[in-house]
């Protein structure tokens, strides 16, 4: 077993020095090297996993025979937007009225931090049958090909696994541990191109127009009540975010119009499922009106849930021990890579106040940085206790 003394990480500082690495999707930013030499340093066993341009790396702490509990999280951040509109730095990490300032401070590099500086204060005199693994991802913003599943088939191939994972992104709406993840809703788009014939607007009889046709079938879509939610999950969703004809004249009828819907489902649907409905109202639109309507989908990730039991109640013990809060399991809100680290154990997600990620000015209560990470001590200590 290699050497594990150390000085115990500040996890605000580590904050800091992660914002200032700008790892803008898919740039590393010496966020990730800045990682593996503090936990090689603290005797963990790090391996760079990059794939498709992307940096990701694995860590591991003890035997892989041992009982292994595991923690995904990300360093990549979105962009700034327009750096003018912010009042400091985006990668100054500024610590100003009791907040830390910066891109990725909510948004999870205060949460990584928290959980490395929990992990090696742990690790400096863990018991023998105790394991670590610390997967952390430079793709989670983007599309996500080249990330955590890169991680994960890496694992695959060589032997590697956990027997229970913790995503560190930020989970609670307002108040620190006020809620906790034990699931997502699944997201797919879908883009629809309806095909006419083009015409002039004075002769309609003359040409083929796609609009009327793709506008009944959104109406159709958004009118359909898809469910009344399940036991975990609210009532699944879906959003009309495009339509156009891409036409400057108002005297020409377009021979083509697009417009794209994004769903968000519960448990009650699949994917395919979801698929073959739209293709189904498509097809029927299609043959009343006479007009071609096409459409490609891209799906993001299935609904999933772990069910509350043991991992679960680790964690809401555990912050309701450190900040009097016992936290709602929720499956709300978007996608994470937890749906792709359901896939080999159980996952819950817990992470401080989200409000302001991806937003103009991020910034994180520096308070909330330490009692994150005594929240995820506690969630180490108790799992192997």
């Amino acid at each position: 077993m290699p050497d594990t003394s150390h000085t115990p990480v500040d996890p605000v500082a580590l904050t800091q020095q992660l914002v200032q690495c700008p790892s803008v999707t898919p740039e590393e930013g010496g966020a990730l090297r800045l990682l593996e030499k503090l936990l090689s340093d603290a005797g963990f066993a790090c391996t760079r996993i990059d794939r498709g341009g992307v940096s990701n790396l694995f860590a591991r702490w003890g035997s892989g025979n041992a009982r292994t509990l595991g923690f995904n999280g990300h360093t990549d951040v979105v962009p700034v937007g327009d750096a003018d509109a912010w009042t400091v730095d985006p990668f100054g990490a500024e610590i100003r009225d009791g907040y830390l300032y910066g891109r990725g401070a909510t948004d999870m590099k205060s949460g990584v931090a928290a959980w490395v500086a929990a992990a090696i204060d742990f690790v400096a005199d863990a018991p023998e049958n105790a394991s670590l693994v610390i997967t952390i991802t430079g793709d989670e913003e983007g599309d996500a090909t080249d990330g955590t599943t890169a991680i994960l088939d890496w694992m695959a191939d060589t032997g590697e696994g956990m027997d229970d994972c913790i995503v560190g992104e930020p989970t609670s709406p307002d108040i620190m541990g006020e809620m906790m993840k034990i699931g997502r809703r699944g997201s797919m788009t879908t883009f629809f191109t309806a095909r006419g014939v083009q015409g002039h607007s004075a002769y309609p009889h003359r040409a083929l127009n796609p609009v009327p046709a793709l506008a009944q079938l959104i109406a159709d879509l958004t009118g359909h009540e898809m469910d009344k939610g399940t036991d975990h999950f609210d009532a699944s969703t879906l959003a009309v975010t495009t339509f156009d004809t891409g036409n400057p004249a108002t005297n020409v009828i377009p021979a083509e119009c697009k417009a794209t819907v994004n769903i968000r489902f519960n448990d009650a649907h699949t994917s395919d499922d979801l698929i073959q409905w739209l293709a189904t109202e498509a097809t029927r639109v299609g043959k009343a009106t006479g007009v071609d309507i096409e459409m490609t989908t891209k799906v993001s990730g299935e609904s999933f849930i772990t069910p509350p039991g043991a991992l679960s109640d680790l964690v809401a013990n555990a912050v309701e021990a450190e900040v009097g809060r016992r936290p709602e399991a929720s499956t709300t809100g978007g996608t994470s890579d937890a749906r792709f680290v359901k896939n080999i154990c159980p996952v819950v997600e817990f992470g401080l106040v989200g409000r302001t990620m991806h937003q103009v000015d991020e910034r994180v209560e520096v308070a909330q940085i330490g009692q994150l990470k005594t929240i995820y001590s506690r969630i180490i200590r108790d799992y192997f206790a």
